[in-house]
C-alpha cells in the first residue's frame, strides 16, 4: 500500500522507499527507513501535501513523494 493512500489518523510502518536519486536520499536522511512507525496527521484537500508524525517529528510530503513510499498499515 502506498503512503499516499492513507487517511488522517491511519498508522503504519515504512516497508520500502521506491524513489530514486536525490529524492530517495532526502526521504531516507529524514529518517523514513524500513520499519519506521508513523501516523498520518493531516492531508490537504487535494491530497497534496500530507503531514505525518514519526520519531517525535512532523513532516510534510508532496503527493508525488508519498506515492513512492510503500507502507504496512496497522
Amino acid at each position: 500500500m502506498r503512503l499516499s493512500e492513507l487517511r488522517v489518523g491511519d498508522a503504519g510502518e515504512i516497508a520500502t522507499v521506491k524513489s530514486q536519486g536525490a529524492v530517495r536520499r532526502r526521504i531516507m536522511d529524514m529518517g523514513l527507513i524500513k520499519g519506521t512507525p508513523f501516523r498520518v496527521v493531516r492531508v490537504a484537500p487535494l491530497g497534496d501535501p500530507m503531514e505525518i508524525a514519526f520519531k517525535g517529528l512532523h513532516l510534510a510530503l508532496r503527493k508525488s513523494e508519498a506515492q513512492e513510499i510503500f507502507v504496512v498499515k496497522h
